[in-house]
């Protein structure tokens, strides 16, 4: 991962030193509420329903086990023991005392992490894969490019201003988009033609109140200019994105009014001014960036599906059934990334407790090179586990509770924090997602439904990705109660897709029971091996809907 130099250690102790006189002055009473209002959003501040939201930057959602254990020692020392991984692999506290923040800001620096930029009208952190680096399907490590991106996006004055927030992602894997690029402001593919890397360059995706799949704006963009074209695509959103409302303010409103055709000769054309010139990339400057993503001491030795692995597999049910649902293949022979699901029941989805920040780093230092990853799916990945080692892993899990053989199923939910926290939600998200989970709580069940992605947001800023489940849930307020829409066929894996709205809205009490049938349609209707996004592309809308809204159920 990107260490700090030292440049990079005195930008950022000389911006806390800033931000804590900023915070003194507020506190003072020398600056008011709106005057404090955008200093606070360049260093991750909300205030949320009941207290501030502090987000906390990970980029590309790595983490060493260092900065694991300060994210537990922040939660411990300055919130309430526990903090939240987001769908932007990010790191949220919702309880710190404004005062307190500094003290937080200058703990994270020890450890070379900051919250600049994950708020605000501006470039937010650079994601992709979680797999990044080790996914044998990927044509080359995006996280170089990922690093290279926000180096150029942090602090860049031109893009302090935008019309609205703006987030970017990258992927290295062909024919599929486990980054989600195809929802993101900017996406970025990886491509190699005649053997050079370039880029497929999307723009116009996200999710939100108006949902939308970003169309290719340049095809193939040479590696040296991938800064130029990405500058080129802000020049022409900071020209010409509506600043006066803030509903229609995103990048892809601006390419849809314009077209796809418009907005690519807009860009062109401040292309053509920047190629070759100061944001050209050399070689050995990608070359220097790839050396801090140099692959770990593996050994070489090793090879798949080793005896100690077999006999545990063999032997061991709950361990077997686990390894084929959160055991992933690795690139190099002998090892396998591992994911802990953040999602037992009675428990809110992506929550971490101040503890098990501390295990977890001890578990990345014992079984995986010191480094985990967040995921956008409100998960941790442990990326470099010795096959020989997966059941000893498997044991410390178990006994920590991060051993939940759920990944990718029903019960997987992704969530954002809802209305127990969020002053923007018209409804609780957890609450709908922990009935969910009761609900189907019968593990051989849930194995036979094979893969459904849940996804719940509390508000049409869409934090919960609901848009692109294969269920997706809104909260919306109906004259002061909380009502819940449905929508199906949403797709964020093989293609981004959005899903259809299923009807009208359910009162909190009818969810669960809605969700049941629709499942039981599907397991009526299923062919052998088909899943449940399979089944419903089949069929259409039209059979769930019945279903759905059935008066004899």
């Amino acid at each position: 991962m990107y260490v700090y130099r030292p440049h990079d250690k005195q930008l950022l102790n000389e911006r806390v030193a800033q931000f804590r006189d900023q915070t003194r002055r507020f506190l003072d009473g020398q600056l008011s509420n709106d005057e404090f209002l955008p200093l606070r959003l360049q260093n991750g501040l909300y205030i949320q329903r009941y207290a501030p939201m502090l987000r906390v930057s990970v980029p590309y959602g790595m983490l060493s086990s260092t900065q694991l254990r300060m994210l537990g020692r922040i939660a411990r020392e300055w919130d309430k023991g526990y903090a939240h991984v987001s769908t932007r692999q990010n790191i949220q506290y919702n309880w710190p005392d404004l005062e307190d923040v500094p003290d937080i800001l200058a703990a994270l620096a020890e450890v070379e992490m900051h919250a600049i930029q994950t708020s605000g009208n501006c470039i937010r952190n650079v994601t992709t894969d979680e797999f990044a680096g080790i996914n044998a399907a990927e044509i080359e490590d995006p996280r170089p490019w990922c690093e290279i991106i926000r180096q150029w996006a942090t602090f860049n004055p031109e893009f302090a201003y935008l019309p609205r927030k703006f987030k970017i992602a990258v992927n290295a894997v062909p024919d599929a988009d486990p980054a989600l690029i195809g929802v993101h402001d900017i996406g970025v593919q990886i491509v190699h033609r005649d053997g050079e890397t370039g880029f497929q360059v999307l723009a116009g995706g996200g999710l939100g109140r108006t949902p939308m799949v970003g169309e290719v704006i340049g095809d193939f963009v040479p590696w040296p200019h991938l800064l130029s074209y990405l500058e080129a695509i802000l020049r022409v959103y900071n020209k010409y994105g509506n600043r006066d409302n803030k509903y229609k303010a995103r990048i892809k409103i601006l390419v849809k009014a314009l077209g796809a055709e418009k907005f690519r000769a807009l860009t062109e054309a401040e292309f053509a001014e920047l190629k070759d010139g100061p944001m050209t990339l050399t070689a050995e400057e990608v070359d220097v960036m790839r050396g801090h993503f140099s692959e770990p001491a593996y050994d070489p030795s090793l090879t798949n599906r080793p005896a100690a692995l077999e006999q545990a597999l063999a032997s061991n049910k709950a361990f077997n059934r686990w390894f084929h649902t959160n055991v992933t293949a690795h690139r190099q022979p002998g090892y396998a990334a591992v994911t802990l699901t953040l999602k037992k029941t009675g428990r809110a989805p992506g929550d971490l407790t101040d503890e098990e920040f501390d295990a977890v780093a001890d578990l990345a230092d014992q079984f995986s090179f010191a480094e985990a990853r967040t995921t956008h799916q409100q998960n941790i990945v442990l990326g470099d586990v010795r096959q020989d080692q997966l059941f000893p892993l498997w044991e410390k899990l178990d006994a920590l509770g991060f051993a939940t053989p759920n990944l990718k199923l029903l019960t997987d939910m992704i969530a954002c924090p809802g209305g127990d926290f969020c002053s923007l939600a018209n409804a609780k998200s957890i609450p709908i997602a922990e009935a969910i989970q009761r609900h189907f709580d019968d593990m051989d069940y849930l194995h036979d439904l094979g893969p459904i992605d849940v996804n719940i947001s509390g508000c049409m800023n869409a934090c919960g990705h609901h848009h692109i489940g294969h269920i997706g849930i809104l909260g919306v307020d109906k004259k002061g109660r909380e009502y819940y829409q449905i929508t199906l066929g949403g797709r964020g894996d093989k293609v981004s897709k959005i899903g259809e709205k299923l009807g009208p809205s359910f009162d909190a009490d009818q969810v669960v029971p809605v969700i049941a049938r629709l499942v039981d349609l599907y397991v009526e209707q299923r062919k052998p091996g088909e899943l449940f996004i399979d089944t419903y592309e089949r069929l259409g809308i039209e059979p769930f809907k019945e279903r759905a809204y059935a008066t004899d159920h």
